[in-house]
């Protein structure tokens, strides 16, 4: 399992909702005023209801009946009217401000460093953009709606309770320790419960997906069994995880309907003696009934959409603190590494006495020093697992080193704002993704003011331009899921592209042409060094053919390097990299 992205705390929540309400003030204040208007309408009947039957027991009805009874049908029309504009109301702000959580959401998990994308494994991040992205949806889209309509009727209801008579509002105090003491034991166990089942989650897609991913290595390394008791393991927490939660409501709810029926028998019984004792009238006794039968629906709302709450704010806690993993910067940093003076050294990249560990004590990179030259194309090459594209990583940005420095321009990588970052250096790996959109739209991303030229040009220097003009609408052909199919070859050849038309003026190509064909992967570096002239490369090579067209070869070994300098220096030289040469060559001969 991975690492789990950190979990915002609740006054992080509070205050993110807080300024989330402070941005729309006109939009709540006219939802609130709707609700309030039909709260009001709907108090009107047990009114009217209360003077019928105190007309009634006076003998003094008349002709009261027909015009209370149009009376209380106008108002149920003007409430139904109300409620119905409310409601709309209420779901444009929620729909407005799950929008806005949504972008943000992105934005946070765009900004996330990769290596902390890494570290938390993929179930965590499927879980926070899927399950918790549903969950606090419903909880935008319907329970602060609900909740808003339930505070604002019970504060109507209780007033009216209270200006039919004081006396008759007492009995429902009754209610208040039941339902104040279940709701506090509830509150106090709930957040904790929710948090712990999305995490159980989160380990269940986590989980499932590695297996998914490595199933043919699984098959091969005969790890079935083991797969499988991870999974049942993580099923198991998820049930415990789930059975909490529910115990917690089979509690919780039960105690809460007892708190709805005991207000309304206690106001029929001490009302009925209060009319015997003539301190009340009978009309008041059944308005005020009418009135606590009432205010259950709204109480019953709040405290049924109570548990909603738990579970969204679990889960924007959990999106909030997307936001609150700050890539770590190790303590030493030589601001300027000395020798970078000149006239490219707004350009010089640089990593020296660089040492990192993926688990502590576990270096897989031991004092490496690498400059490259600006303007330079450089391969590092070696065995699978000597640490070329942990090095390659270091260069790019995407991990910090746990010692010495990696900068540019004599300002450490790690320290520098992600879009400055990007400026400067830019990764191309192996794996690729095509996003939904048009061609045109995939290769602009990166600079989303481009024109139709610019982005034909990247697509010709990476050889794509021909065969994206050949799709069944051009560069305006839909691809990515559900739209036209792209080859990997061509997939690869897009995530090139948008790195020429981004212009950063380093790149580093961890084997990102290894899914191509091996005579267009050369002819693709081919016309990658033509328009990368001036540009510094670090290719780490898959294929020694790259090795054999760069200015310099670093030769990576135990993670350290063992050799470095021109492609026919080190194989005159007899050293490893001439077996490596020695050897690959052989094998095509």
């Amino acid at each position: 399992m991975g690492t789990a992205l950190p979990v915002a705390d609740a006054a992080q929540v509070r205050r993110y909702a807080r300024g989330l309400v402070r941005r729309h003030p006109r939009a709540l204040a006219a939802a609130l005023a709707l609700h309030a208007l039909a709260a009001a309408a709907g108090l009107v009947a047990p009114r009217l209801l209360g003077d019928l039957v105190e007309g009634i027991s006076r003998g003094t009805t008349g002709t009261t009946v027909d015009r209370i009874a149009l009376l209380i049908a106008g108002f149920v029309v003007v409430q139904s009217v109300l409620v119905r504009f409310a409601h709309l109301a209420s779901a444009r702000l929620g729909e407005r401000v799950l929008a806005e959580l949504r972008e943000e959401f992105v934005d946070r998990m765009l900004a996330l460093p990769l290596a902390t994308v890494e570290r938390a494994g993929t179930g965590d991040l499927l879980t926070r953009t899927s399950r918790d992205v549903s969950a606090l949806s419903r909880t935008v889209r319907f329970a602060v709606p609900e909740t808003l309509i339930a505070i604002v009727t019970a504060g109507f209801i209780i007033g009216a309770l209270v200006l039919v008579g004081p006396l008759l509002a007492l009995p429902c105090l009754i209610a208040v320790p039941v339902l104040w003491a279940g709701t506090r034991w509830y509150l106090r166990r709930a957040p904790q419960g929710y948090l712990r089942e999305n995490a159980a989650y989160s380990d269940i897609t986590d989980g499932i997906s590695e297996t998914v991913e490595g199933s043919r290595t699984t098959e091969a390394l005969r790890q079935q069994a083991r797969r499988r008791a991870r999974i049942d393991a993580d099923i198991r927490r998820s049930y415990a995880a789930e059975r909490y939660t529910l115990w917690l409501r089979t509690i919780f709810f039960p105690v809460a309907e007892i708190g709805y029926v005991v207000p309304v028998a206690a106001t029929l019984l001490i009302g009925g003696w209060f009319y015997l004792e003539g301190w009340v009238s009978l009309g008041q006794v059944t308005a005020a009934t009418l009135y606590v039968q009432q205010l259950v629906d709204p109480v019953d709302r709040l405290l049924s959409w109570l548990d909603e709450f738990q579970v969204g704010g679990a889960s924007m806690a959990r999106l909030l603190g997307v936001a609150g993993d700050p890539p770590a910067t190790p303590a030493c940093a030589p601001a300027t590494p000395p020798g970078d003076a000149g006239p490219d050294a707004d350009r010089r990249l640089a990593a020296r006495d660089v040492r990192y560990a993926y688990r502590p004590g576990r270096d897989v990179l031991h004092g490496v020093t690498l400059v490259p030259e600006p303007g330079e194309k450089l391969a590092m090459v070696g065995p699978s697992g000597a640490g070329k594209s942990t090095l390659g990583r270091l260069l790019a940005g995407v991990h910090a080193p746990r010692s010495g420095s990696v900068t540019v321009a004599g300002r450490r990588l790690d320290e520098l704002p992600l879009d400055e970052l990007r400026s400067h250096v830019a990764l191309v790996t192996q794996e690729h993704h095509v996003f939904i959109g048009t061609l045109r739209e995939n290769v602009a991303m990166v600079r989303p003011g481009a024109d139709q030229a610019a982005v034909e040009s990247a697509l010709a220097a990476v050889d794509a331009l021909d065969w994206a003009r050949g799709l069944p609408d051009g560069l305006d052909t839909v691809v990515g899921s559900g739209g036209h199919p792209l080859s990997p070859a061509q997939a690869q050849q897009l995530a090139l592209a948008r790195l020429v038309l981004a212009d950063p003026h380093t790149l580093v190509l961890d084997e990102a042409t290894s899914l191509i064909d091996p005579r267009a992967a050369r002819h693709l570096e081919r016309s990658l060094a033509a328009v990368l002239a001036g540009r510094t490369v670090i290719a780490i090579a898959h294929r020694l053919f790259s090795a054999h067209d760069a200015d310099r070869v670093a030769v990576v070994e135990d993670g350290r390097i063992t050799e470095l300098g021109p492609h026919d220096e080190l194989v005159a030289a007899g050293g490893p990299y001439a077996a490596l040469w020695r050897s690959w060559h052989g094998d095509r001969s």
